[in-house]
């Protein structure tokens, strides 16, 4: 069976009166179908109730597809800054990501380690708990302090804590103009990113394209801003790193953006069984590509500005992809990080922890707050997230 509220009293309804756990669906490009309960289907929830573009300000309903978000912002000259990914094309599946399922998982792209991570937008949002409480937390100013920071809390929370209905976002300008200066051949391409990303020319997305160590790779650097700027940039950082590398200039601002949207939605891992993605402190990316050296015929995306690993494997055995997912989540143990499952072989997902092994404390942390928030253990209670 599947529930589809129109609206948040509607949902709110629905929820106090459930008996049985419910599994959480938006655009469904993120979570695996493979969870215990109740489909409740999200996307009823759209639409936008306020948009002011002078005060860079959006709230839409947490079902509203982010193409309808992203193509309304353009033609005001605006943008969600943390560029949300979308996996549709990577998972194979219909359809596209939603705003809710988007906070839920946090979800932020390249750009994050300048501009910030999804709930670092995120301004406001209204949810239901899990004995049917509308909650309304934050507001439309950045300004507003009134009680706990809910917003923070519910981001990434992966719809355990609570349905999310309504979300309220500052946004951002769209840049004049952007370039992506491309470097193939280098023998140590983590130095040079540590390089441009230390130098002051003030890049906003950073990315590595490899395979097995010491095969060919490709390393992204991005500019964004006023075009003399970006101009003037793009020639200094080619300038410091001359010599260490083949360079090419992307300067076509259409064909840079098409560039990083393929590195953000991992579209070259599109006809990969197995896709993993690691979550760790940018400086132990490295070290993390190097202890993948084990596992045969990877292909790797890196992330540096995000702190994101995303290892894939074309067609591997079940016994070779739990390998490469234990491999993952012990390294990130011990550096405090996370792996957790992306795309799979649907036998796999029951033989493995999908999600990052919590530790004791935060696991602790973790049941407290869903016993607060999810008494009756309704939401996502099942699913392998």
């Amino acid at each position: 069976m599947m529930i589809r509220p129109a609206s948040e009293a509607e949902l709110a309804e629905q929820i106090a009166g459930q008996k049985t756990p419910l599994s959480l669906r938006g655009g469904g490009t993120r979570a695996p179908f493979y969870t215990a309960g109740e489909l409740l289907d999200l996307r009823g929830l759209n639409g936008v109730s306020l948009y002011e573009p002078a005060a860079l300000t959006l709230i839409a309903g947490a079902g509203t597809p982010l193409a309808q978000i992203g193509a309304m912002l353009a033609g005001e000259g605006q943008r969600l800054g943390f560029e949300p990914p979308d996996f549709t094309r990577l998972l194979g599946r219909e359809g596209g990501s939603t705003l809710g399922g988007i906070a839920s998982e946090n979800a932020s792209g390249p750009r994050r380690f300048q501009a910030g991570a999804a709930r670092d937008h995120m301004i406001g949002l209204r949810f239901v708990d899990g004995n049917g409480v509308i909650t309304r937390s934050g507001g439309r100013v950045m300004k507003n302090v009134t009680g706990y920071d809910l917003v923070k809390l519910l981001a990434g929370a992966r719809g355990q804590l609570g349905v999310i209905s309504e979300i309220a976002f500052r946004l951002q300008p769209l840049p004049e103009t952007s370039a992506t200066l491309v470097l193939h051949g280098a023998t140590d391409p983590e130095a040079l990113m540590a390089r441009a990303l230390a130098s002051p020319f003030e890049l906003c997305g950073a990315a590595l394209l490899a395979g097995q160590p010491g095969a060919p790779f490709s390393l992204f650097l991005r500019l964004e801003g006023f075009a003399p700027s970006v101009s003037y940039r793009l020639q200094r950082l080619r300038d410091l790193l001359r010599g260490a590398a083949e360079i090419e200039e992307i300067t076509d601002p259409a064909q840079s953006e098409a560039l990083w949207r393929r590195i953000r939605d991992l579209e070259d891992f599109a006809a990969h069984a197995l896709v993993i993605s690691a979550a760790i402190r940018p400086a132990r990316l490295a070290a993390c590509r190097a202890a993948l050296a084990e596992v045969e015929g990877h292909d790797v995306i890196i992330d540096q500005g995000g702190g994101l690993l995303h290892l894939a494997l074309r067609a591997p055995e079940p016994g070779e992809a739990a390998a490469a997912l234990q491999l993952l989540q012990d390294f990130c143990a011990g550096e405090g990080g996370h792996a957790r499952l992306v795309k799979a072989p649907p036998g796999l997902w029951p033989l493995v922890s999908p999600r990052q092994p919590e530790a004791a404390g935060l696991r602790a942390l973790s049941q407290a707050l869903r016993a607060k928030f999810d008494p009756r253990g309704l939401f996502n209670s099942g699913a392998p997230l």
